[in-house]
């Protein structure tokens, strides 16, 4: 019976959090009741699948909030009361469209079982009875509607997730503070470019280089917010210890990207580490040339990741070091799963602060960081 591969592949999946990733662990609830799991049925006229059944008894949802157990596509595991609740919105959604729309898009025999959170996306199961897909787990997406062929039960689905732990990386299994995360790196483009390479006259026509940036530009408070934990990490240290930070991301960046291959970008970055801070440079200085040549060599090899880390080397070199970090981390965030503990690392490895809300942005005072926003919010809630 499926509902046994329910328990077995939950077994399994509470081991490896457990052992792994206790934070994402302690966000999955106790069991649901039967009587509520039964209300919830008889609330919505429908009868769940034993699956389903099953996987309410084991964890009836878990906590929202960054730190939530999250399927591979980044939908959080609902409770009976929330199974409720999306469902009872995703009905009415569908009562606004017209029979030929609504066919596709919901049905009431569906169940919301998981949730994306920030729209109406997840996870759903198939409660209508009588039918060969009674019970098979599919998706709904706000633009395109519902799709099936996720699996034929829950209990599949789960037993899937927990063979996607046990692959590890290969399947997108990224932890970090105890953490379970889900990420994927873009794969390297083939090689380009030559330290041989000769440099383009002053005069040649290529796309300049912004220099427009100044170690005392503002970094605004969202950047940061979205680095979670290491944003509030980066928002607290000494602005020494960011500028260390930024200097060995940008020479991760310059390694990763090919930058490092050229001359021009080595020696930037070597007196950089010697603190040495180059000069403001124009248009035709070695150095923004050689970083032009590349916006217009990135585009002819369709290297758009190379491009970006050409234009960011300028901010790294000459402006912000909060800037840097976020930029050279952003970029390498799509180069290496590993992003999060090379940054933490290139800090120092101190002790990581809790994720931040909006209090904590509220109450920032760092001269660096933008966060007005979020103050005037904070005076606004202490009214």
């Amino acid at each position: 019976m499926t509902k046994d591969l329910v328990e077995a592949s939950w077994n399994r999946v509470d081991e490896w959090l457990r052992e792994h990733a206790p934070r994402t662990f302690a966000t999955l609830k106790p069991p649901a009741g039967h009587e509520e799991i039964g209300a919830a049925q008889e609330e919505l006229g429908l009868t769940f699948p034993p699956d389903l059944v099953a996987s309410l008894l084991r964890h009836d949802g878990a906590v929202d909030g960054a730190e939530a157990f999250r399927f591979s596509t980044h939908d959080r595991l609902l409770g009976v009361s929330e199974v409720l609740g999306d469902t009872r919105f995703m009905r009415a959604v569908a009562d606004d469209l017209d029979e030929e729309a609504a066919e596709d898009y919901w049905q009431h025999g569906y169940v919301k079982f998981g949730s994306y959170g920030a729209t109406s996306d997840g996870l759903m199961i198939d409660c209508r009875t009588g039918r060969d897909s009674f019970g098979a787990v599919g998706r709904f997406f706000d633009e395109t509607g519902t799709s099936f062929g996720n699996a034929d039960s829950l209990g599949g689905y789960l037993a899937e997730l927990a063979g996607q732990l046990g692959r590890g990386r290969e399947a997108g299994v990224v932890t970090f503070n105890g953490r379970l995360l889900w990420e994927w790196a873009m794969p390297a483009r083939p090689e380009w470019g030559s330290a041989d390479d000769l440099l383009p006259a002053p005069n040649e026509q290529l796309p300049e280089l912004d220099l427009s940036c100044s170690p005392t530009d503002l970094l605004h408070a969202s950047h940061l917010d979205g680095f979670e934990e290491l944003g509030a990490l980066l928002a607290v240290l000494p602005r020494e210890r960011v500028a260390e930070a930024a200097q060995k991301q940008l020479r991760r960046l310059a390694v990763e990207t090919g930058l490092d291959k050229y001359p021009e970008v080595r020696s930037a970055l070597d007196a950089l580490e010697r603190g040495e801070a180059p000069p403001r440079p124009s248009q035709t200085d070695p150095l923004v040339l050689r970083l032009r040549a590349v916006l217009v060599q990135a585009s002819a090899h369709r290297d758009v990741t190379r491009g970006w880390a050409a234009e960011k080397m300028a901010h790294g070199i000459w402006g912000s070091p909060y800037r840097s970090v976020y930029e050279s981390a952003g970029i390498r965030s799509r180069l290496t799963v590993d992003w999060r503990t090379d940054l933490h690392a290139d800090l120092g490895n101190p002790p990581l602060p809790p994720i931040p809300d909006d209090h904590f942005w509220g109450t920032l005072r760092n001269p660096a960081i933008d966060s007005s926003w979020y103050a005037a919010q904070y005076i606004q809630d202490q009214k």
